[in-house]
C-alpha cells in the first residue's frame, strides 16, 4: 500500500474519499481499450470544483501527475495512469447549475453522463443531440472532443459548448467562454480546452447549448447492393445539402454481430441507418423523398422505416452497441478500436482501399461510420498475447492512418489521440505540432497534467 505525503495531505481535505484499494486503482488504470494499464498512487472523489481545485493545488505541490477521470469509456488510452499519479474521479460532480429554456442552454458538472442529461431534459422539449454511443460524463465528452451520430446535422462537442470551469495545473480556477451565441473578445479558450484530453486542466462544469426537440423523427434502414453504393449515396446527399439527422454506413461483418448481439434481423449487406428530424411530417417526407430518389441511383435495395419511437430507440440501439456485440463475438480478446476521419468526397475511395486492405491482411474488422462527417471506425478484436496478430493489426492500422492523411483527413475523426494515435501527430500537423507543446509548457511547465498523452514530447 503506498503511503506518502501528498496523500496525508489529501486525506486531510477528502477525508475517506481518498482510496489506495488495489481495486479501486486498478479500475481507474485503463478505459475500455486494449493498451496497457496505468496504475495510479490513489484515487480521489471530489464534490466540487473547490475539491478539485485544492486537489490539483496538493498534486502541484508535490509534483504529482494528475488524470481527470469520467466513466472510462474511452479508447485511446486517454485515463490509464501510465506515469502513477493521482486520478481524480468526477463522477460524485452530477448537478445541473443552471437550465435556461429561454436562451437554449444549461451549466452541469463534469461527471453528469450524457443519459442523466437527456433525463433532466426530458419533459423540458430540449434536447442536448451529441451522442457518442457509451454513456460518457459531459467532462469526458468535452476533453475528447466526442461527436457521434448526429454530428452531420448538430456537430461535435466543438460546436456546442459555449464555457467551461476549468482548474489549472497550479490549482487555479478559470472560466471561458459565456452564454453569447458569438464573441470576438480575446483568444478563445473554451476551444483550446475542448479536446484538451486533461493535458491542460481538469474540466469540472460545462455549459452547452440546446435544441428544441424535433416535433417529426422518421427513421430507416437501407441496405445497398455494394458498399461504394452506400458511400455514395451519403457522398451525394451531404452535397445536395440535405439536412439528414443521422446517417451511419454498417458492413457487412458488423451487421453479423450486431444481429447475433442484438437479436435483430438486418439483412447482411453493406447498409445505410437513416434518421430525419423536422418541424412537421411534410418537410421529413421532403427530405425522405430527396435521399429515396439518390438511394435508388446507387443501388439501394429498399427502405425499411422505424416511425414509432420504440421501433427508432430499438435501431439505434442496435447501432450503439456495435462495439460491444464486436466484443462478445470473440470472448477473451481485446478490441483495437480506431477511428479515422476524411473529407466527404473521398470516402467511398477511402472505403473501398480500407476495405482490400482488410481482405489482404486477413483480419476481421467489423466497420461502422458516421459517414455523413466522413468518419467510420474499425472494431478489430486482438489477441494481446499473440505478437504476430498485434504486429499484423499494428501495420494494419499505420496503413489506415496514412490513407486518411493522404485523402487530407485525420488520426483520429472522435476518438481523441490518447496513447494510441500520438505518434501520428507529427504527420498530421507538422509545424504546427511545435506551437502545441509550447502552449502546453506555458500552461502546464511541470507536465503534471495528464502526462504522455495527446502531445508527443
Amino acid at each position: 500500500m503506498y503511503h506518502s505525503a501528498v496523500l496525508d495531505d489529501l486525506r486531510a481535505v477528502l477525508g475517506d474519499r481518498v482510496s489506495t484499494s488495489e481495486s479501486v486503482r486498478e479500475h481507474h488504470s485503463h478505459g475500455e481499450s486494449w493498451h496497457a494499464p496505468g496504475l495510479p498512487e490513489a484515487v480521489v472523489f471530489p464534490a466540487s470544483t473547490e475539491e478539485v481545485s485544492q486537489v490539483v493545488t496538493l498534486c502541484a505541490r508535490h509534483r504529482k501527475p494528475v488524470v481527470a477521470f469520467g466513466m472510462g469509456s474511452s479508447l485511446e488510452g486517454h485515463v490509464n495512469a501510465i506515469h502513477g499519479g493521482i486520478s481524480i474521479d468526477l463522477t460524485r460532480m452530477t448537478r445541473v447549475l443552471r437550465l435556461s429554456a429561454e436562451d437554449l442552454d444549461i451549466t452541469v458538472e463534469a461527471g453528469l453522463t450524457r443519459l442523466k442529461l437527456d433525463a433532466h431534459l426530458k419533459n423540458t422539449g430540449l434536447m442536448f443531440p451529441i451522442d457518442p454511443g457509451a454513456d460518457a460524463t459531459i467532462g469526458g465528452m468535452t476533453a475528447t472532443r466526442a461527436s457521434g451520430t448526429t454530428a452531420v446535422r448538430y456537430g461535435t462537442m466543438r460546436e456546442n459548448v459555449l464555457g467551461l470551469t476549468v482548474v489549472l495545473p497550479d490549482g487555479s480556477i478559470i472560466k471561458t467562454g459565456g452564454r453569447a451565441r458569438k464573441s470576438s473578445s480575446g483568444y478563445d479558450l473554451t476551444r483550446l480546452f475542448v479536446g484538451s484530453e486533461g493535458t491542460l486542466g481538469v474540466i469540472t462544469e460545462v455549459t452547452l447549448r440546446l435544441y428544441g426537440r424535433p416535433e417529426a423523427v422518421r427513421a430507416a434502414v437501407c441496405p445497398f447492393a455494394t458498399m461504394e453504393g452506400a458511400a455514395n449515396t451519403v457522398i451525394q446527399t451531404i452535397q445536395l445539402g440535405i439536412p439528414v439527422a443521422r446517417i451511419e454506413i454498417i458492413d457487412e461483418a458488423q451487421l453479423r454481430v450486431v444481429n447475433a448481439y442484438s437479436k435483430t434481423n438486418y439483412p447482411l449487406a453493406p447498409t445505410l441507418f437513416f434518421e430525419f428530424h423536422g418541424i412537421s411530417e411534410t418537410s421529413v417526407e421532403d427530405e425522405i423523398r430527396a435521399v429515396e430518389e439518390i438511394a435508388r441511383e446507387h443501388g439501394a435495395k429498399g427502405f425499411k422505416w422505424a416511425s414509432s419511437l420504440e421501433d427508432r430507440n430499438t435501431l439505434w440501439q442496435a447501432r450503439h452497441n456495435a462495439y460491444y456485440a464486436t466484443v462478445a463475438s470473440r470472448p477473451g480478446a481485446r478490441a483495437w478500436t480506431t477511428d479515422i476521419c476524411v473529407p466527404i468526397s473521398h470516402l467511398a475511395e477511402c472505403i473501398r482501399e480500407t476495405q482490400a486492405d482488410i481482405k489482404e491482411a486477413n483480419v476481421v474488422a467489423p466497420l461502422v461510420g458516421h459517414a455523413g462527417d466522413g468518419n467510420f471506425h474499425l472494431i478489430i478484436m486482438l489477441d494481446p498475447d499473440d505478437r504476430a496478430e498485434f504486429d499484423t493489426i499494428s501495420r494494419f492500422s499505420e496503413r489506415l492512418v496514412e490513407r486518411a492523411l493522404k485523402f487530407g483527413g485525420t488520426c483520429s475523426g472522435e476518438h481523441g489521440v490518447g496513447i494510441g494515435k500520438l505518434k501520428y501527430l507529427e504527420a498530421e500537423h507538422g509545424a504546427a505540432l511545435d506551437v502545441m507543446r509550447a502552449i502546453k509548457r506555458a500552461i502546464d511547465p511541470n507536465n503534471l497534467m495528464n502526462p504522455g498523452k495527446l502531445i508527443p514530447q
